[in-house]
């Protein structure tokens, strides 16, 4: 390994003078190709299933998720095999780009989050020398590199409005406020499913003072298309629905962007290439 490979890179906050809102750019760390605060713990993960003798990694994700494209470029990097199990259906490009990429992707008819994250897990226990990538990257990693991000944050924001997936990355933000002794409202979006069982395993006891959940008026599969902040294209169908709850002094945890959205003449905190 690389001598302080997964030292903190603090991700840059901007400045919407439109809007007046702060912007936390998560999507701008790169490692391996890949974006985005997924990408940083999935690095982690693949890096030690390889030192550990693992030649292969498993993981599942809906047919547009980003997370299977991150396993796919980063197993590819250390030379692993990679596979997803995803639901039937039309697969978005996410998932095309990561076949083209050599993840086998395997469909499943019943695509409840619950059946392909066990169809995964129960691959990697079947599998000789297969490592599992948990879904929505729910690891200790995860909160450990995203409470990191807290410490560049100003201190006179009002409220920070952050996309809620999984919840592991609001919770990694909510330890971090904990620890920097920052008593700023967190209102989380989510867009999906019920995050209570990951907040109650990861986030502070207290969680439910320091957070507010509002449930996207959108379903999970409506995508917000061109949908822009301080001329960022947002991900479609995550950070896009958060838009309509900005109010002025908010910060923006802006969390990832996906392959297509990705600009040539953006900055990128490129750590592993």
């Amino acid at each position: 390994m690389e001598k302080d490979v997964f030292k903190t890179i603090l991700t840059p906050i901007e400045y919407d003078n439109e809007k007046n809102i702060f912007i936390k750019r998560e999507d701008l760390y790169s490692v391996a190709g890949s974006n985005g605060a997924k990408s940083r713990s999935c690095y982690y993960l693949i890096n030690n299933a390889k030192e550990n003798g693992y030649n292969i990694v498993v993981t599942a994700g809906s047919r547009k998720s980003p997370q299977i494209n991150i396993v796919s470029k980063i197993a590819k990097k250390f030379n692993m095999k990679s596979v997803a199990f995803c639901p039937t259906g039309l697969l978005g490009y996410d998932l095309l780009k990561a076949k083209d990429n050599g993840t086998e992707i395997i469909q499943v008819k019943a695509g409840y989050n619950s059946v392909i994250k066990k169809r995964a897990y129960d691959y990697s226990i079947s599998t000789n020398n297969c490592f599992y990538i948990p879904f929505g990257m729910e690891c200790n990693e995860a909160i450990i590199q995203t409470k990191l991000q807290v410490k560049n944050l100003p201190k006179n924001i009002n409220r920070i409005v952050i996309p809620i997936g999984s919840g592991i990355n609001v919770a990694g933000l909510l330890i971090g406020l904990k620890d920097e002794n920052l008593k700023i409202p967190v209102i989380g979006i989510r867009i999906g499913a019920d995050p209570t069982k990951i907040l109650n395993k990861y986030a502070p006891s207290n969680w439910t003072d320091m957070l507010t959940i509002i449930k996207s008026e959108e379903d999970y599969h409506t995508e917000i298309i061109d949908c822009k902040i301080n001329n960022i294209t947002l991900d479609p169908i995550y950070e896009s629905k958060c838009v309509k709850y900005l109010e002025e002094n908010d910060l923006f945890w802006i969390i990832g962007k996906r392959d297509e959205l990705r600009l040539n003449n953006e900055p990128e905190y490129n750590f592993f290439n």
